[in-house]
């Protein structure tokens, strides 16, 4: 069995092919072969595929991609999309395929009438990752083309136009960061997960794009781990982050600079603050109407801390000290949840999660299924299944540990994504006596230990 620091190492070297050499002529290369999510898992989610060109020719993307979208059931308009967008390496791209069907960020989405979009290239091995994290090489036409196909198989038109939430994990905070050059004015906020092109532009490795007024008015959040700095392999992402993060601020750019002091380049606890911090961003951004422009923020009304620091935050209007060095949050609730995000590594929650609903027994099988509001600050990590009072299971029945953060209901990837294969809400109560009436009751517990009524 290989070790943990050996699994680590591995997916470093997965994730890493951001930092390979630049686009250059490649030969043919079979595309990677994603992983399938059960079809039993059900859910309201519609996918479009850019198959890899055989003969690409100039200014086509070279690399296949998978887009799945999940919009809310009974949603009229979507006012927004949340792009979950993964890292470089076939390790990357694998795990991605479960994104769109993550509980946690679909309440993110359910909660602001939202979509939530999970891309997945096809990149083998022996790919370039520039070949799709630069959208520059065409990333960004295939994405935008690919939401007018799922606009029309959703029945949903203005998912071709809504704005975007960016979340981009290394080569996908690459690829946020340069988008955010290209269409500011379609992004609502991004969170840079241990990875932007800044570093690389600011050096001559890549062209360097032009970077438009509007693209210094969206609200961002740098999200390095503390021991990729000065790392052998993963230095560039916190270099690149801080150094972003000090040449926007310098521009007066709304940013904040939110190192993890638990992780490298997992993810780790990221989604619970990533989570809060788009929530306020979209409450705070999106148009009345749909069509409309998105609203300014007002950069004077949120708040503000020092960077590499863990003092509390105070409002902009009270901060006494060096603005342009300062982290921007959106309110105070995100800032208060910022300072323990950069204390402990994660986000404190008193609140119990919601109660699950709809219990059904089917006394021929003794299937128990219900549903599960989701906690929306901690997610949920299991489910207690009672029979009169005494709790007679639990699911998953088995939980895994989470080498990269809390354990959650569906597990956790390096990049945030849940693990194969998926659950649903559903148990047999194999010791049921066939013929004799029970009382079931389904208790939620999220991942800071505390149990729904």
């Amino acid at each position: 069995m290989k070790s943990y620091a050996s699994l680590i190492y591995i997916a470093a070297i997965m994730v890493l092919q951001l930092f390979i050499i630049p686009v250059s002529a490649e030969e043919t290369i079979p595309p990677l072969e994603l992983p399938r999510v059960d079809a039993s898992f059900k859910a309201p989610c519609f996918s479009t595929v850019y198959e890899q060109p055989t003969d690409p020719k100039e200014g086509q993307l070279q690399i296949g991609v998978t887009y799945t979208l999940w919009i809310p059931e009974g949603l009229k308009q979507v006012r927004g999309i949340i792009v979950h967008q993964h890292g470089c390496g076939s390790g990357s791209c694998t795990g991605s395929v479960t994104a769109a069907h993550d509980l946690h960020w679909q309440e993110l989405a359910r909660k602001n009438n939202c979509a939530l979009l999970g891309p997945s290239f096809h990149q083998a091995k022996a790919q370039n990752c520039r070949l799709w994290c630069d959208p520059r090489n065409s990333s960004d036409k295939v994405f935008l083309s690919s939401l007018k196909k799922l606009a029309k198989a959703s029945g949903h038109p203005e998912v071709a136009t809504v704005p975007w939430c960016l979340w981009g994990h290394s080569g996908g905070g690459f690829w946020a960061s340069l988008m955010q050059m290209k269409y500011p004015e379609r992004i609502v906020a991004i969170w840079f997960q241990s990875g932007t092109a800044f570093g690389y532009w600011t050096k001559g490795e890549i062209p360097a794009p032009t970077i438009p007024d509007a693209a210094m008015k969206i609200p961002m959040m740098a999200n390095p781990g503390q021991k990729e700095k000065g790392h052998e392999r993963f230095r560039r992402a916190w270099d690149g982050n801080i150094a972003m993060f000090k040449a926007y601020r310098a521009k007066g750019a709304p940013i904040a600079f939110t190192p993890d002091p638990q992780t490298g380049h997992e993810t780790g606890d990221s989604r619970y603050l990533a989570i809060p911090f788009f929530d306020a961003c979209l409450k705070l951004r999106l148009p009345d109407q749909v069509g409309e422009p998105l609203k300014d923020v007002n950069i004077k009304q949120g708040w503000l801390a020092p960077a590499l620091s863990t003092d509390t935050p105070q409002p902009a209007s009270q901060f006494k000290g060096d603005v342009a060095n300062a982290s921007w949050l959106p309110n105070k609730k995100v800032a208060l949840a910022w300072q323990d995000f950069v204390k402990t590594g994660a986000v404190s929650d008193t609140t119990p999660p919601p109660t699950p609903t709809n219990v059904k027994v089917d006394k021929s099988t003794g299937t128990i299924t219900w549903n599960a509001p989701i906690d929306f600050e901690s997610g949920i990590q299991t489910f207690l299944i009672k029979r009169d009072g005494k709790v007679i299971g639990q699911l998953p029945e088995k939980p895994k540990k989470n080498r990269y953060g809390r354990q959650l209901f569906q597990g956790m990837s390096y990049g945030d994504t849940p693990v194969l294969p998926l659950q649903n809400f559903q148990f047999v109560d194999t010791t049921a006596e066939k013929g004799k009436p029970y009382n079931y009751q389904i208790i939620a517990v999220n991942t800071v230990g505390l149990h729904s009524k």
